[in-house]
Formats: structure tokens, C-alpha cells, sequence
């Protein structure tokens, strides 16, 4: 009779990559609120940019390696979640952005991140959207570019400040096209 084995579900690269994205974020913050300006913003930028590059890597892995579990379906958009918000709360407290884009964004992960535990009870899975990898790539261009406080401008406006405004309108499109084509079919079954 064979034996049952329990694998351990954080044994896995891709599931490292993602804790060691949660584990990166008080990090970045502490470089980034703690340090001197400049340094310590151009420190917080590098390990911004590294975790924001596990992201890629971590899903990346765990498709290669046909290593997707729960753990890593559950922490990975829950550490993109933290990250990005611990950045744009820092930049708040940093006068660098204005509070009511940073809550616009996070108020938009939150209710795509409720559509999509609405529909987990359901039983269906709300997959990553194309337009949702261009939001989340456009959140970590602007979020880069306002910690470095890029010196240029385009049609003179700051280029910072331009790509945040992008990275707003793409994100709330984003929610939108999630709650146009799965909020009715879940929201209906969840109700039924």
C-alpha cells in the first residue's frame, strides 16, 4: 500500500516568492518613510521594483512548475493588495500624492477582491483579466516614478503625476470591466 505524503503548501519557489513579497513591504516602507530624501527613496524604489518583479516571477514559476496551490491562489493577489497600498499610503503621508487617488485605488481592490470572494463562494474562479496585468503594471510604473520624483515633465505637466493619473484611470477601468462582465452572473447566483 502506498503512503499518503502531506506536502508542505509553502514548500514551493513560487509560494517563497510571494512571502518573501508580504516580507519585503514593511521593508520598503521603513526605506522609504524612515531614510533621508533622496537615498532612502531611491533604496525604497529598488525593493519596491523587486517585489513587484516576485509578482511576475512567482506566478511565472508556479505555472512552469505546475506548482499552484491554495496558499499561493489566496497570498498572491493579497500581497500585490499590500504592497501597492503600503506604497500609496506611504506616498500620502509624503505629500507626494494626493489621499483621494490613493483611496480610489484601494477602494477599487477592494471591491474586485470582494466580487471575487463572492464568486470563490459560488465556485467560480474570476480569472486575471488582461486589462487588470495592464493596471497592475501601470500601478508600479506611476508608484516608481512618484517615489523617485522624476525632474520631467511632458507638456508641462510632471511625468510622475501624469502616469499616476494614467495608473487612476486604468484601475478604475479595470474594476469596471470586472464588475461589467462578472458582477451580474455572481452577484444573481450568489442571491439564488
Amino acid at each position: 500500500m502506498a503512503a499518503i505524503t502531506r506536502r508542505n503548501p509553502l514548500a514551493g519557489l513560487a509560494n517563497k516568492l510571494t512571502i518573501l513579497r508580504i516580507v519585503l513591504v514593511p521593508v520598503f516602507m521603513f526605506s522609504l518613510l524612515a531614510y533621508a530624501q533622496p537615498a532612502g527613496a531611491y533604496l525604497a524604489a529598488a525593493i519596491f521594483t523587486v517585489a513587484a518583479l516576485t509578482d511576475t516571477a512567482d506566478g511565472y514559476v508556479a505555472r512552469f512548475q505546475r506548482q499552484i496551490t491554495v496558499f499561493g491562489k489566496l497570498a498572491d493577489p493579497l500581497a500585490d493588495k499590500l504592497l501597492v497600498s503600503a506604497a500609496l499610503i506611504s506616498l500620502v503621508q509624503l505629500d507626494k500624492l494626493p489621499a483621494w487617488i490613493a483611496v480610489s485605488i484601494i477602494a477599487r481592490e477592494f471591491a474586485v477582491t470582494g466580487l471575487r470572494l463572492v464568486a470563490a463562494g459560488e465556485r467560480v474562479v474570476i480569472s486575471a483579466s488582461p486589462m487588470g496585468r495592464i493596471k497592475t503594471v501601470s500601478q508600479i510604473v506611476a508608484i516608481i516614478a512618484v517615489i523617485v520624483d522624476l525632474p520631467v515633465r511632458l507638456m508641462g505637466y510632471p511625468l510622475d503625476l501624469l502616469l499616476i493619473y494614467v495608473a487612476l484611470a486604468v484601475t478604475l477601468a479595470s474594476g469596471i470591466d470586472y464588475f461589467i462582465k462578472n458582477g451580474p452572473s455572481v452577484l444573481y447566483g450568489a442571491r439564488s
